[in-house]
């Protein structure tokens, strides 16, 4: 795939980019190496005067990248500013908690003694340069929550982005250069997914995180394993979004078309897979299903617009691969199903019903503004069709039943559990799920200290 910005919305080439040669690839380990050795022994208050400093420059920023992210990759423009500003809100929160989140810890009294120590602790310390593979559909975002927590650690970083979306990978290069940071503290590698391998490899790379694709994590996941290298993915999901009697079905019909389709439908957390009990099932589906007709399709840039294009045009073929199968399986298309006659890779909003295990739309993600709708005849139904995924990212519960909250809290197979909302990231919460979605945590303390060697520290008479 070349390095370039395609505008989804017409299909037209704005800029490409020639991929870095092995030599600019070693001289930026190199640095990266070098920088690593004097920033981890900096402070606290000067990360976090940094940091808060990028997340400023960001604010300032925040039009003008959001334009290039829409272009780049079709989000509408106006969560593309929402984008940008929650990065600058993951900045400043790490910024004021990295010290506290990785303070030394000390163990309790009696069992210091009982180890035969006069004191002891435990520390946090930095691993090194860290690759991070990062994906399109969040460009600024998905960089953000990693490089944030990451360098207020102390490590620094290395970004292999997606290849759509260069202009942004090296805006933030320049956000963190301009913030202050020294120039190896976070690079950018303008390289091919072909190359990753041997970044991976190298010694001084001492760990990697990547959100994306299945077969990408399982790439990366074998080499580091090789390497003997700590790894965090985030994989697919397809998560569930599950409605029982007792929810307010207006409102959970209402939040469900936004938790669908936000960012066009591209998001690995988004709801797929809506299960409705049986008493309230028509309700709900009349309801969703005329709000996602409701959606305003149009160009990205446009501030009334609600869906913008796919990212591709192989991603518009592979959803509609996927639709294509459901209806030829004897699936009912209540809404959508037709790509549009206009041009750039739009897809519009579409609610498959009547789906069985046998379609490739209930084993695989729908990465586009398409939706599942299944019958649930009691609870433990809901709970079976739930977790009959091989995802297991996060989930939605609409219940006022405390009792079926606690069953949904215990047995769902997933890293998240939101009740009564939309599954959402938040800097203060863990974020990552379960099964072939992935392994590890991002964000709040758990995620600062993935990347962290937790080392013990004691002390003999």
């Amino acid at each position: 795939m070349p390095i370039a910005t395609v505008n989804p919305a017409n299909g037209e080439t704005v800029k490409t980019y020639e991929a870095m040669d092995e030599e600019e690839v070693e001289r930026r380990l190199q640095l990266a190496e070098a920088t690593f050795r004097t920033y981890r022994t900096t402070g606290f208050a000067d990360r976090g005067r940094l940091m808060n400093r990028a997340a400023e420059l960001l604010d300032q920023d925040q039009r003008d990248i959001a334009r290039v992210m829409t272009t780049e990759m079709g989000k509408p423009v106006g969560q593309a500013r929402a984008e940008a500003a929650k990065c600058a809100k993951a900045m400043r929160w790490y910024a004021e908690r990295a010290e506290a989140l990785l303070a030394d810890e000390e163990p309790d009294e009696s069992d210091v003694h009982d180890s035969g120590a006069t004191r002891a602790r435990v520390r946090y310390r930095p691993l090194g340069p860290v690759l991070a593979v990062m994906p399109w559909n969040f460009p600024l975002w998905q960089v953000v929550r990693f490089a944030a927590p990451a360098l207020m650690a102390g490590n620094v970083g290395l970004l292999k982005h997606a290849s759509n979306v260069p202009q942004t990978a090296l805006y933030l290069e320049d956000l963190f250069h301009r913030a202050g940071f020294e120039v190896g503290c976070f690079q950018t590698l303008l390289i091919g997914s072909a190359q990753v391998d041997d970044v991976l490899r190298d010694e001084r790379v001492k760990a990697a995180t990547l959100t994306g694709s299945e077969p990408a994590g399982r790439a990366v996941a074998s080499t580091a394993g090789e390497m003997i290298k700590k790894t965090v993915l985030e994989l697919g999901g397809s998560d569930p979004f599950v409605v029982m009697p007792s929810a307010d079905v207006d409102r959970a019909a209402r939040v469900a078309v936004t938790a669908r389709v936000q960012n066009n439908g591209q998001s690995c957390i988004a709801a797929k897979r809506f299960i409705v009990h049986t008493d309230i099932y028509d309700a709900f589906a009349e309801r969703f299903v005329a709000g996602m007709e409701s959606l305003k399709v149009g160009d990205p840039m446009d501030e009334d617009t609600e869906i913008g294009p796919l990212a591709s045009e192989r991603g518009r073929t592979d959803l509609e691969e996927l639709v294509d199968d459901a209806r030829r399986g004897g699936a009912s298309v209540l809404c959508g199903g037709e790509r549009p006659d206009r041009p750039g890779w739009y897809y519009p909003p579409t609610v498959l019903a009547g789906v069985t295990r046998e379609m490739r739309i209930h084993r695989e993600e729908a990465f586009g503004p398409v939706a599942t709708l299944y019958r649930a005849g009691d609870l433990d139904e809901a709970l079976l069709i739930a977790n009959d995924s091989p995802f297991g990212l996060s989930s939605s519960v609409w219940t006022r039943d405390d009792a079926e909250a606690d069953r949904f809290a215990r047995d769902l197979e997933a890293g998240g559990v939101f009740f009564n909302g939309m599954t959402a990231s938040h800097p203060a919460f863990p974020f990552g799920g379960v099964k072939r979605s992935g392994f590890g945590r991002e964000l709040s303390g758990h995620g600062i200290r993935e990347f962290c060697n937790i080392t013990t520290v004691w002390h003999g008479a």
